[in-house]
Protein backbone atom coordinates (compact mmCIF):
# COMPACT_ATOMS: atom_id res chain seq x y z
CA UNK A 1 0.00 0.00 0.00
CA UNK A 2 2.94 2.45 -0.20
CA UNK A 3 1.91 4.24 -3.58
CA UNK A 4 -1.34 5.11 -2.02
CA UNK A 5 -2.00 7.80 0.31
CA UNK A 6 -4.09 8.97 3.53
CA UNK A 7 -7.52 9.98 3.42
CA UNK A 8 -7.96 13.68 3.59
CA UNK A 9 -9.27 15.57 5.43
CA UNK A 10 -10.40 12.84 8.08
CA UNK A 11 -9.49 14.09 11.14
CA UNK A 12 -6.39 11.85 12.65
CA UNK A 13 -5.76 10.22 14.94
CA UNK A 14 -9.54 9.69 16.18
CA UNK A 15 -10.26 8.49 19.42
CA UNK A 16 -10.19 5.04 20.09
CA UNK A 17 -12.92 3.52 18.26
CA UNK A 18 -14.34 0.18 20.76
CA UNK A 19 -16.41 -2.44 19.57
CA UNK A 20 -17.98 -5.57 21.89
CA UNK A 21 -14.56 -7.21 22.04
CA UNK A 22 -12.18 -4.47 20.54
CA UNK A 23 -10.52 -1.92 20.28
CA UNK A 24 -8.98 -0.19 17.02
CA UNK A 25 -6.29 2.51 17.96
CA UNK A 26 -2.81 3.59 16.77
CA UNK A 27 0.01 1.84 17.01
CA UNK A 28 2.41 1.67 20.13
CA UNK A 29 5.72 0.82 20.60
CA UNK A 30 4.41 -2.28 22.67
CA UNK A 31 3.13 -3.40 19.15
CA UNK A 32 6.24 -4.14 17.25
CA UNK A 33 6.86 -7.60 18.16
CA UNK A 34 2.82 -8.07 16.93
CA UNK A 35 3.54 -6.35 13.80
CA UNK A 36 7.13 -8.35 13.04
CA UNK A 37 5.07 -11.34 13.19
CA UNK A 38 2.10 -10.41 11.32
CA UNK A 39 4.27 -8.88 8.25
CA UNK A 40 6.98 -11.82 8.54
CA UNK A 41 3.85 -14.82 8.55
CA UNK A 42 3.69 -16.77 5.69
CA UNK A 43 0.05 -18.00 6.76
CA UNK A 44 -1.07 -14.03 6.47
CA UNK A 45 0.43 -13.45 3.22
CA UNK A 46 -0.63 -16.52 0.76
CA UNK A 47 -2.61 -14.07 -0.96
CA UNK A 48 -0.12 -11.08 -0.83
CA UNK A 49 3.00 -12.03 -2.36
CA UNK A 50 4.89 -14.08 0.49
CA UNK A 51 5.71 -12.86 3.77
CA UNK A 52 9.10 -10.12 4.38
CA UNK A 53 12.07 -11.50 6.07
CA UNK A 54 11.44 -11.62 10.20
CA UNK A 55 15.57 -10.49 9.98
CA UNK A 56 14.90 -7.20 7.78
CA UNK A 57 12.09 -6.40 9.76
CA UNK A 58 14.26 -7.09 13.14
CA UNK A 59 16.42 -4.66 11.59
CA UNK A 60 13.85 -1.84 10.40
CA UNK A 61 11.18 -1.92 11.83
CA UNK A 62 11.41 1.34 13.94
CA UNK A 63 10.77 1.40 17.88
CA UNK A 64 7.10 2.55 17.61
CA UNK A 65 5.61 0.81 14.37
CA UNK A 66 4.79 3.81 11.69
CA UNK A 67 1.51 5.82 12.66
CA UNK A 68 -0.01 7.11 9.48
CA UNK A 69 -3.69 8.07 8.87
CA UNK A 70 -6.19 5.62 7.97
CA UNK A 71 -4.14 2.55 9.84
CA UNK A 72 -5.32 1.11 13.38
CA UNK A 73 -4.00 -1.76 15.26
CA UNK A 74 -7.00 -4.33 16.28
CA UNK A 75 -5.78 -4.59 20.00
CA UNK A 76 -8.03 -7.69 22.01
CA UNK A 77 -7.56 -7.50 25.46
CA UNK A 78 -4.58 -5.15 25.54
CA UNK A 79 -2.91 -7.34 22.87
CA UNK A 80 -2.15 -6.12 18.97
CA UNK A 81 -4.38 -9.25 16.75
CA UNK A 82 -3.91 -7.17 13.64
CA UNK A 83 -5.02 -4.51 11.79
CA UNK A 84 -7.00 -2.52 9.51
CA UNK A 85 -5.82 -0.13 6.60
CA UNK A 86 -7.84 2.80 5.07
CA UNK A 87 -5.81 4.62 2.53
CA UNK A 88 -6.81 6.63 -1.03
CA UNK A 89 -6.75 4.50 -3.42
CA UNK A 90 -4.68 6.22 -6.75
CA UNK A 91 -6.20 3.64 -9.04
CA UNK A 92 -3.08 2.93 -11.21
CA UNK A 93 -3.88 -0.66 -10.82
CA UNK A 94 -7.62 -0.38 -11.49
CA UNK A 95 -9.35 2.84 -12.63
CA UNK A 96 -12.83 1.90 -10.96
CA UNK A 97 -10.62 2.41 -7.75
CA UNK A 98 -9.37 5.51 -8.52
CA UNK A 99 -9.40 8.45 -6.07
CA UNK A 100 -11.72 5.79 -4.00
CA UNK A 101 -11.20 4.49 -0.23
CA UNK A 102 -9.63 1.15 0.02
CA UNK A 103 -9.86 -1.33 2.58
CA UNK A 104 -7.62 -3.75 3.55
CA UNK A 105 -6.91 -6.13 6.91
CA UNK A 106 -4.68 -8.64 8.22
CA UNK A 107 -4.34 -10.69 11.14
CA UNK A 108 -2.55 -12.94 13.10
CA UNK A 109 -3.34 -16.63 12.18
CA UNK A 110 -4.31 -17.42 15.92
CA UNK A 111 -7.48 -14.64 16.02
CA UNK A 112 -8.48 -15.80 12.78
CA UNK A 113 -12.20 -17.67 12.92
CA UNK A 114 -13.42 -15.51 15.76
CA UNK A 115 -15.11 -12.26 13.22
CA UNK A 116 -12.87 -10.35 14.74
CA UNK A 117 -12.11 -8.97 10.77
CA UNK A 118 -15.69 -8.49 10.26
CA UNK A 119 -16.10 -6.80 13.29
CA UNK A 120 -12.89 -4.08 13.16
CA UNK A 121 -13.60 -3.65 9.99
CA UNK A 122 -17.20 -2.52 10.21
CA UNK A 123 -16.50 -0.33 13.08
CA UNK A 124 -13.22 1.55 10.55
CA UNK A 125 -16.11 1.70 7.76
CA UNK A 126 -18.24 3.02 10.82
CA UNK A 127 -16.00 5.52 11.30
CA UNK A 128 -14.97 6.69 7.99
CA UNK A 129 -18.50 7.11 7.27
CA UNK A 130 -18.94 10.10 10.24
CA UNK A 131 -15.44 11.09 9.52
CA UNK A 132 -15.99 10.98 5.41
CA UNK A 133 -19.76 10.97 4.69
CA UNK A 134 -20.47 10.14 1.47
CA UNK A 135 -17.14 8.23 0.61
CA UNK A 136 -17.46 4.97 -1.31
CA UNK A 137 -14.94 2.43 -0.49
CA UNK A 138 -12.96 -0.14 -2.44
CA UNK A 139 -11.47 -3.69 -1.69
CA UNK A 140 -9.53 -5.82 -3.21
CA UNK A 141 -8.33 -9.68 -3.13
CA UNK A 142 -7.40 -12.45 -4.86
CA UNK A 143 -10.59 -15.20 -5.79
CA UNK A 144 -8.82 -17.89 -4.13
CA UNK A 145 -8.60 -15.91 -1.34
CA UNK A 146 -12.10 -17.51 0.15
CA UNK A 147 -12.44 -16.19 3.91
CA UNK A 148 -11.57 -12.30 2.16
CA UNK A 149 -14.37 -12.93 -0.73
CA UNK A 150 -16.75 -13.96 2.88
CA UNK A 151 -15.73 -10.84 4.50
CA UNK A 152 -16.60 -8.26 1.73
CA UNK A 153 -19.82 -10.10 1.31
CA UNK A 154 -20.63 -9.96 4.85
CA UNK A 155 -19.47 -6.24 4.84
CA UNK A 156 -22.23 -5.40 1.89
CA UNK A 157 -18.71 -4.76 -0.79
CA UNK A 158 -20.30 -5.87 -4.75
CA UNK A 159 -18.13 -6.96 -6.82
CA UNK A 160 -17.42 -4.79 -10.08
CA UNK A 161 -14.61 -5.90 -11.47
CA UNK A 162 -12.65 -9.09 -11.81
CA UNK A 163 -8.77 -9.18 -13.31
CA UNK A 164 -5.42 -10.83 -13.87
CA UNK A 165 -2.49 -9.26 -11.61
CA UNK A 166 0.43 -10.76 -9.99
CA UNK A 167 0.04 -14.32 -11.65
CA UNK A 168 -3.42 -14.28 -9.77
CA UNK A 169 -7.09 -13.88 -10.66
CA UNK A 170 -8.14 -11.14 -8.30
CA UNK A 171 -11.51 -9.51 -7.39
CA UNK A 172 -12.36 -5.38 -6.67
CA UNK A 173 -15.10 -4.79 -4.96
CA UNK A 174 -17.84 -1.50 -3.94
CA UNK A 175 -19.29 -0.57 -1.27
CA UNK A 176 -21.46 2.69 -1.77
CA UNK A 177 -21.96 5.14 0.54
CA UNK A 178 -25.52 5.00 1.85
CA UNK A 179 -27.61 7.92 1.79
CA UNK A 180 -29.94 8.46 4.40
CA UNK A 181 -33.51 8.99 3.69
CA UNK A 182 -35.24 11.73 4.41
Amino acid sequence: MSDETPLHPAPWPPAPIKTERLVLREPEARDRTAFIELLASPEVHTYLGGPRSRDELECKMPEVPERWPGSFVVDLGGAMIGQVLLRRSPGNRRPAAAGKAELGCLFLPRAWGFGYAAEACAAALDWLADALPGEPVVLTTQTANVASMRLAAKLGFTGVERYQAWGAAQWLGLRSPITPSR
